[in-house]
């Protein structure tokens, strides 16, 4: 792929005597999951409750997933086996506490051989509290528009805290609060509790928890003003409860930041969703430690909304464009509004195709690097996912995994992006030519 911006992606090439990276010492190369999208069996929280209501907009249930709660030290020593340094994953709160206040140490002591794992295989561990999933407790109250749950959520921070933190030093409160502000304006969920009504899932959820389906406010797909607000405080409530355990523990949220490009006429509605999307939320993380960026690829907004790919466009299987310079104008973008330590946390390709992925891998870290050339503050990058797994209202249609994972027998076979990543992390990005 050709870049269109002004500094060229690095290819491929050079001896080791004249290799040089950009990276700086210490960079972290690793790939994330998702606790959902990956264990298997999280019969106590509210997607596999939205998995299973009649006529629901799933296209399937998550079932055994990957089945990652009971292979992830296979995993684990396959990760580290491809030369990666990191790895990023969250912890599942229906797990850990799966009736209000009661928690479960038979769940904590999973987790924690979990990160006893990734340090004896030399993986630096990312921890995200909360990744889109929660109990069908607090979703019974309210969920994310519920005043509440700020002080719930804080109260489980502190509590995993306690439990855990002596074994990691990075930790990521929540992961995409502003995911569903990209996904209303793409018309895939409600921005006002109100619209929930009649939606079949929403209606079935609301049927099973007691409640009604304006109250069903889960956290992916929950867009509404109030959500934002409960939201940010339920961040803010989470760094004060891990810091007040671990007060030199790493921590910030991770934002699923676009690339905004304007059609003819679209000019407005990319200057308001940078705000409402992008930086609104930048401002609230200034004071963390760090903020994780996550995109895929850009956004093209016309007058009315998204617009497809231009004739001529670099397309995946299911017909979405391909640009992976998305992550170099996120990272840019959020520098230059709040200039805080940036991760990417997330960024990678949906495609059956893996020479697609790794022409988009070399290109998209090619954009970080660049980045960090010009003096941008990133400490490392997560590709989305390890392995393909179950991708929410998608199932397991989307392949974004550098694993394989069989379907019928669980096996796992890396694919030659896996490699290629491997290869990346452990020159410190110098197998890419940089001179």
């Amino acid at each position: 792929m050709t870049s269109p911006a002004s500094s060229p992606a690095p290819a491929a090439g050079s001896s080791a005597a004249t290799r040089t990276t950009p990276f700086p010492e210490g960079f972290l190369w690793g790939t994330a999951t998702a606790s959902h999208q990956v264990e298997g069996g999280n019969t106590n929280n509210d997607v596999w409750l939205y998995e299973h209501v009649p006529n629901t907009m799933y296209a399937e249930s998550s079932g055994d997933a990957c089945d990652h709660y009971t292979r992830y030290r296979e995993d684990i020593a396959l990760l580290a086996s491809l030369g990666l340094n990191s790895y990023r994953f969250s912890l599942e709160w229906s797990r850990i506490e799966p009736a209000e206040g009661e928690f479960s140490a038979v769940a904590i002591a999973h987790y924690r051989d979990m990160l006893r794992a990734c340090r004896e295989h030399g993986l630096t561990p990312i921890v995200t509290y909360h990744h889109f999933t929660s109990p069908q407790w607090l979703i019974a109250r309210g969920g994310w528009e519920d005043a509440d749950t700020p002080a719930l959520f804080a109260r489980y921070c502190r509590r995993v805290t306690e439990e855990l933190g002596d074994l990691f030093d990075i930790a990521c409160t929540m992961n995409e609060p502003n995911l569903a502000i990209l996904l209303g304006e793409m018309g895939m969920c409600e921005r006002e509790p109100a619209q929930r009504l009649g939606n079949p899932t929403w209606e079935g959820a609301a049927r099973a928890l007691g409640t009604t389906a304006d109250k069903v406010a889960g956290f992916q797909l929950s867009a509404t003003p109030q959500a934002y607000e409960i939201k940010c405080a339920a961040h803010k409530a989470a760094v004060e409860a891990i810091k007040a355990v671990k007060p030199e523990m790493q921590v910030g949220w991770t934002l699923a930041n676009s690339d905004f490009h304007a059609a003819p006429g679209g000019e407005d509605r990319v200057a308001r969703m940078n705000e409402e999307n992008n930086l609104r939320y930048l401002r609230v993380s200034e004071g963390d430690d760090f903020v994780g960026l996550q995109t895929y690829n850009r956004t093209v907004l016309g007058p009315n909304g998204p617009v497809p790919p231009e004739e001529g466009a670099v397309l995946n299987q299911g017909g979405e464009e391909i640009w992976p310079w998305a992550i170099g104008a996120v990272v840019r973008q959020a520098w230059d509004a709040v200039q805080m330590p940036i991760y990417v946390t997330e960024n990678g390709l949906n495609t059956e195709d893996d020479t697609q992925r790794v022409d988009f891998l070399r290109t998209a870290i090619g954009e970080v690097g660049a980045a960090i050339a010009d003096g941008v503050d990133v400490r490392g990058y997560m590709c989305w996912s390890a392995m393909d797994n179950f991708e929410w209202i998608f199932g397991y249609g989307p392949k974004f995994g550098i694993i394989a994972v069989d379907r019928d027998t669980q096996a796992r076979t890396p694919k030659p992006s896996a490699h290629v990543l491997g290869e990346i992390a452990q020159s410190n990005g110098a197998v890419l030519d940089w001179n």
